[in-house]
């Protein structure tokens, strides 16, 4: 069975071996639509992981890397295994060839449909978000939240008393972060912060904040802020951009 606790944190989604246009175009568009999306390069592999994700959804490029007859061979033994026989199955193709479109829909019964990528971005986003939707890929979650505790390199700079005073991001998402401070900056709960600065990785962006409120993890100290409605809406682009990545990044790890 599933892991229930999809319906609150939603579902993966999974690309396996995704064309350039799957990957730059579509992924891309779903990732900012807050779908919790990965690129696989190695089916076998995923079969692994789709043990532990049985609730997931797998998009098949069946145009690119294997043979038709070995997509045939792999699709058969992911439905036909009763560990990972509750994953949704669409396939995308470049062509929209209908002996291939009878063996996928009439053979193989996919359930997430025969997509032609070779039509307009717009109408492939659209089909794909109506599968998704369908099958409740979001579950009750709006927004995905990356954990970044560990991670040197992601870090918060906010105002105080002339200047700036440095913390770790534990965790972000479009609508805020949490972080925590070496040295505590003592933000009142509800203050409003200018000009804060955030580094994700490579990645430097400006943003304003409303101090939601703190918890103690341990010892520390934990502030959460809210992006104030003033956000750019190119900041909430890079910060989807940079949560898809660490997110794949850790995905990697488990594929390995």
């Amino acid at each position: 069975m599933g892991d229930g606790n999809t319906a609150f944190t939603g579902k993966k989604i999974f690309f396996v071996h995704p064309s350039a246009f799957t990957q730059n175009e579509i992924i891309f568009e779903l990732a900012q639509q807050e779908y919790e999306v990965y690129t696989v390069k190695d089916e076998e592999k995923l079969k692994r992981i789709l043990k532990k994700y049985p609730d997931s959804f797998v998009f098949a490029s069946i145009d690119e890397t294997i043979s038709s007859a070995k997509w045939e061979a792999w699709i058969r033994s992911v439905i036909g295994n009763e560990a990972s026989k509750e994953i949704k199955i669409g396939v995308l193709s470049n062509t929209n060839n209908e002996e291939s479109r009878k063996l996928y829909l009439n053979t193989l019964n996919v359930e997430c449909g025969f997509i032609p990528v070779k039509q307009d971005k717009s109408k492939v986003l659209k089909i794909l978000s109506d599968i998704l939707n369908a099958g409740e890929a979001r579950g009750r979650r709006k927004y995905i939240r990356a954990d970044t505790r560990g991670e040197t390199m992601t870090t918060i700079n906010v105002p105080s008393n002339g200047t700036y005073i440095t913390g770790e991001i534990r965790d972000i998402s479009v609508v805020g972060l949490s972080c925590a401070f070496a040295q505590d900056p003592e933000l009142g709960k509800n203050s409003l912060l200018h000009d804060i600065q955030i580094k994700l990785q490579s990645t430097l962006l400006k943003a304003e904040g409303i101090v939601f409120g703190s918890r103690m993890d341990e010892t520390d100290k934990v502030y959460v802020l809210v992006f104030s409605q003033r956000i750019d809406p190119a900041v909430k682009t890079k910060i989807r951009t940079y949560i898809q990545k660490n997110l794949q990044s850790k995905m990697d790890v488990e594929l390995k």
